[in-house]
């Protein structure tokens, strides 16, 4: 099986980046355009927030090139709830909103749930039955990004596996590091790049991202990452991985991208 390894940044608008980022000449209706052609991925925030209609999506696939995917963040009407074993309905009007028009360009579904949101089994697994392998023909990839240290436990990590979704690892300060692999994809976020470097991170450290990359897709575990369930390690299988710089010093997070895809060929 064919695997690759994307990487991006949140979204394409953000006024900082008409400075670090876009040319003068690159008019806010073509950054999506421009953006596109620099990464190999991009994740949406503006689906969190907002219902977007088929045109939307549609409009987006035919901007980006070939081999590119978005990411999608769930509406979070759906995910910051507090129940989540009630949002079948939620869910499958998130995603007959018109989601399936991006086509082979449609990345990881991503569910982030609400920082306060703690583990508790029989909810999760109840909400992991309701996220569908497709929709309209559609292949669908789930991440849970679960933002409580609750779920730093092999309980959480095995219904993820039997549900095949995807735990995001998130590089942050804030939020618990879970770098175990539970489905055939990984998807990182990268939260810790800084204003003062023109790449937003070290040099070493852009070297350590795409060695980690480079392994996941092999169907390796980084040694540098410590596992929360270090005695379930899941059979070595080539894997896509989805590598986004988000937050941080954000102004900085497609030089990081660019820096990267460099490395990686």
């Amino acid at each position: 099986m064919s695997t690759a390894i994307r990487v991006g940044i949140g979204g394409w608008n953000f006024q900082p980046w008409r400075e670090t980022f876009y040319p003068k000449d690159v008019s806010a209706a073509r950054e999506l355009e421009y953006a596109s052609r620099r990464m190999t991925a991009i994740e949406v925030n503006g689906t969190f927030y907002s219902t977007m209609k088929p045109a939307t999506f549609a409009k987006w696939r035919d901007t980006a090139p070939d081999g590119f995917v978005f990411s999608l963040k769930a509406h979070r009407f759906t995910t910051h709830r507090r129940v989540l074993a009630e949002a079948g309905e939620s869910v499958q009007h998130f995603l007959n909103s018109g989601v399936a028009e991006l086509g082979d360009k449609l990345g990881p579904i991503v569910w982030q749930m609400a920082p306060t949101k703690r583990f508790d089994a029989a909810d999760i697994e109840a909400f992991l039955r309701v996220l569908p392998t497709e929709v309209k023909g559609v292949r669908l990839r789930h991440a849970l990004d679960v933002r409580h240290d609750s779920f730093r436990q092999e309980e959480f990590l095995a219904l993820a596996r039997r549900h095949r979704v995807a735990v995001v690892f998130t590089e942050s300060e804030d939020y618990p590091p879970m770098p175990d692999l539970t489905t055939d994809f990984v998807y990182a976020r990268v939260m810790r790049t800084q204003s003062a470097l023109v790449h937003g991170v070290e040099e070493p450290v852009l070297d350590q991202l795409a060695a980690c990359a480079r392994c996941w897709q092999a169907g390796g575990q980084p040694d540098r990452l410590p596992l929360v369930s270090p005695d379930q390690v899941p059979e070595p299988v080539p894997r896509d991985v989805f590598l986004y710089f988000i937050s941080g010093a954000k102004e900085r997070a497609p030089a990081a991208a660019m820096a990267l895809i460099d490395r990686l060929r």
